[in-house]
């Protein structure tokens, strides 16, 4: 008998409730927003739809399934089952996060904030979560395969990211690095930079693609669902021992980038989740590349 489907609604504290945990009080709250020139009814009206839409989502899950709750903070500590369908309840970036947790398992977003939010990745009101966890459960549903990026060290250490992977100094100093394509008899370079960007298609609407206006870039930027990367070397220093000509690419299926540290400590992190990041020291690989699995986001 195989187990009755799960929803688990991925939510995060709102800024309300991390000023109350702050300052203890509704009225400290009030008076430290005031006196920066801010009013704490905006925040608390967030917060209020934040916390009916989830409530909203909570009563559309059908009665003869199980549920579960989980905060943005504990998503690298919460166990997904293949049974679960995921329900991010939230911003766009709350899917981003979650995804690098998952294995293939259906994820719902719903916008709790329509018009602040883009809603790339959170399409759907509260009012449809019903409907649409039918179909995520279901065998006809029908879900967007969204490219996602990993990373895997020479020490099998592995990093999944939806957005994009950046490798580099865990502070503002400057990383020093090899960086190559993963292909026998590739040239590689030496290189001094604040950093490598690696990102997909659904990273194509921030921080890529910021590097790809900046650099004014003749690569063209992939769709969410294009089995495609692109990557930019940021701010790469010239100098008797390191290099500058190997600063953006394209990566598709099967191929990979490859960066080797020289230097103490470099850091690989996915999505904006700084406090989950690998960590490589002198000597150390790790190769980026398309991932072997894609966020399904139910539409």
């Amino acid at each position: 008998m195989s187990l009755a489907p799960r929803a688990v609604l991925v939510h995060r504290t709102t800024e309300y409730e991390e000023l109350l945990a702050r300052h203890g009080t509704h009225g400290q709250a009030a008076f430290f927003l005031s006196s920066r020139g801010r009013s704490i009814e905006q925040v608390v009206e967030r917060h209020r739809h934040a916390r009916q839409a989830l409530a909203d989502v909570a009563a559309a899950v059908p009665l003869q399934w199980r549920q579960s709750r989980v905060e943005r903070a504990d998503l690298d500590r919460f166990l997904f089952g293949p049974e679960d369908v995921v329900v991010v309840v939230g911003q766009d970036g709350l899917v981003a996060n979650a995804a690098k947790y998952l294995s293939g398992q259906p994820v719902v977003g719903i916008d709790t904030d329509p018009g602040r939010n883009p809603g790339v990745l959170v399409r759907h009101r509260p009012s449809a979560a019903a409907a649409l966890l039918r179909s995520a459960a279901g065998p006809g549903g029908t879900t967007d395969e969204l490219t996602m990026v990993e990373a895997v060290a020479d020490d099998t250490q592995r990093l999944l990211a939806l957005n994009e992977i950046y490798l580099g100094p865990p502070g503002h100093q400057t990383a020093r690095y090899r960086l190559g394509l993963d292909a026998p008899d590739t040239p590689t370079e030496a290189q001094a930079s604040s950093g490598v960007l690696v990102g997909t298609g659904t990273g194509a609407t921030g921080w890529l693609r910021s590097l790809w206006q900046e650099r004014r870039s003749d690569l063209r930027l992939p769709g969410p669902t294009d089995a495609r990367l692109l990557w930019f070397v940021r701010e790469a220093w010239p100098s008797p021992a390191t290099g500058t000509s190997l600063v953006s690419g394209e990566l598709g299926h099967g191929q990979g980038l490859r960066l080797t540290a020289e230097s103490d400590r470099v850091v690989a992190f996915g999505d904006g989740m700084e406090a989950d990041a690998l960590e490589l020291t002198w000597g150390q690989s790790v190769r980026l590349g398309i991932a072997d699995i894609s966020l399904r986001l139910t539409v």
